[in-house]
């Protein structure tokens, strides 16, 4: 892979911060959630979140 422009990578860390703070949003919201179904729909949103943040990293790596 290319290597990253600073822009690139300004943009990079500012999507990965982004779905750092929705994955820490939607786990508390899931915590707090009384009704099931919406525990598990915060749930699944937050891992979401995470995963996507984690695919994002791997172009830090690269």
């Amino acid at each position: 892979m290319a290597d990253l422009s600073q822009v690139e990578l300004q943009h990079l860390r500012h999507l990965i911060g982004a779905h750092e703070t929705a994955y820490q949003k939607l786990n508390t919201y899931s915590t707090q959630a009384v009704d099931p179904q919406i525990k598990q729909i915060f749930t699944k949103a937050a891992q979401d979140s995470l995963n996507t943040k984690q695919k994002l990293m791997t172009f830090l790596n690269n």
